[in-house]
């Protein structure tokens, strides 16, 4: 009877050890972090400022891809597959190396001040799970607790930069897995996006919020238009993500040399730019996604966005493809909004969840963004994109190394990766 008892409070006792050592850590990796990601964020900031008051530095784009192939070259990280990589050390144990974290750094730096068509996301869980994964190192951690470090610090990073510490918390559980969830890791990256949430707003960065106004009742009708809305972002989303796959695929077919790869690319970007006629379309295209919030959008942003991101990225500058995909998501949900005369508003706001939900596979992250963003008003309908985008979507993914472990549509396990 003593012994039991002795084993019941021994292992009671190592929970507790464990469950400070994560409270522990998960704070220092929220700061570590929080810090980098709050850096990053003035950082991005400042490059964006400087590229609208130069517009001429989008001339410079090729040669700023130069110099990303570069510095990959120079520290030996030619085959760098970016978030890919993040989430395959998570589930696979590849090796995570720490000078990811300067790399995509400065990279997505340049991409921005020189006008490439990225977000900031990607670049933000690569900082984050590199940092994480070099803690755990630091730290002697094993394999399962350095992945729960990466996840830390993914969690951390994309808080730090978006401002929405819910979705942030549960991202990085979500999006390596589709249809489980590391739930072990529920306190760590919890903790850690709390805290790098506190670090951003101690010195300044502001979240993204935006208003909707007034918000259609939720009835059979306005139900109905907005499952419509989100049956065509479902599809919109899988073009998504096959334009991304199939433009970095077409770029390393026809121009075999980085260099040139990028060089091209670069001289690409310049010239839809030149056709469009302004640089609505180039960096992340945030100013564009409030003006569809506020319900005015030209008809074609949605295709053109998809289009400058798969050049961009594809033929290998730096960033990420969420805040892409959010522009390209409000862009049609604001012209659907206007042709059907359903508050155009709204109709954004939908559009931007669902289009999250079809290229991440992410839904319980996708309606906690969208009351982080939007607030709970609109809650049924952010629920019905959430739903419906993720099972119409398919097994497509903008991440190759995400594994969708059972199926959408029945209780199967499946264990295959995204299209």
């Amino acid at each position: 009877m003593k012994e039991i008892i002795r084993h019941k409070l021994l292992h009671n006792l190592n929970r507790l050890k464990t469950s400070v050592k994560w409270v522990i850590f998960a704070i220092i990796s929220g700061i570590l972090v929080g810090g980098a990601g709050t850096l990053f964020y003035f950082s991005l900031t400042v490059v964006t400022l400087i590229r609208q008051k130069y517009p001429w530095l989008i001339f410079l784009l090729p040669v700023g891809g130069l110099i990303i192939v570069a510095c990959y070259r120079l520290l030996h990280d030619e085959k760098d597959s970016g978030t890919n990589l993040v989430i395959s050390a998570i589930h696979s144990d590849d090796k995570l190396p720490l000078r990811m974290a300067p790399l995509i750094f400065l990279s997505t730096l340049l991409t921005h001040l020189f006008g490439g068509s990225a977000g900031r996301e990607g670049a933000a869980l690569q900082l984050g799970g590199s940092i994480g994964n070099g803690l755990g190192r630091l730290f002697r951690f094993d394999d399962k607790d350095k992945h729960i470090m990466i996840m830390c610090g993914m969690s951390a990073a994309f808080c730090a930069l978006f401002g929405t510490p819910m979705a942030a918390a549960i991202f990085s559980m979500e999006v390596v897995s589709v249809g489980i969830m590391y739930y072990a890791a529920l306190v760590p990256c919890v903790i850690s996006s709390l805290v790098a949430h506190g670090i951003a707003s101690y010195f300044g960065v502001v979240p993204e919020l935006f208003l909707l106004g007034s918000i259609p009742d939720f009835d059979i009708s306005s139900a109905f238009t907005v499952s419509v809305l989100t049956v065509l972002c479902a599809g919109l989303s899988i073009l998504f993500c096959v334009l991304l796959h199939q433009s970095e695929a077409l770029f390393k077919k026809l121009f075999q040399n980085p260099y040139l790869r990028i060089f091209v690319g670069g001289c690409i970007v310049i010239l839809l730019t030149l056709l469009v006629g302004n640089q609505d379309y180039n960096g992340a295209g945030i100013p564009v996604i409030s003006q569809c919030i506020d319900g005015s959008v030209r008809p074609e942003a949605f295709l053109l966005k998809m289009i400058f991101t798969a050049v961009t990225i594809g033929a290998g500058y730096k960033g990420g493809e969420i805040v892409p995909s959010l522009f390209t998501g409000a862009a049609f949900g604001c012209l659907f909004g206007n042709l059907t005369g359903f508050s155009p508003s709204l109709c954004a706001a939908v559009g931007m969840t669902s289009l999250f939900c079809g290229v991440t596979n992410c839904p319980i992250t996708s309606l906690l963004l969208s009351f982080e963003l939007f607030g709970y008003d609109g809650m049924p309908y952010f629920l019905l994109a959430a739903a419906f985008s993720y099972m119409l979507s398919g097994y497509f993914g903008l991440y190759h190394s995400q594994k969708i472990i059972y199926s959408k549509y029945k209780t199967n396990y499946i264990n295959k990766k995204t299209q």
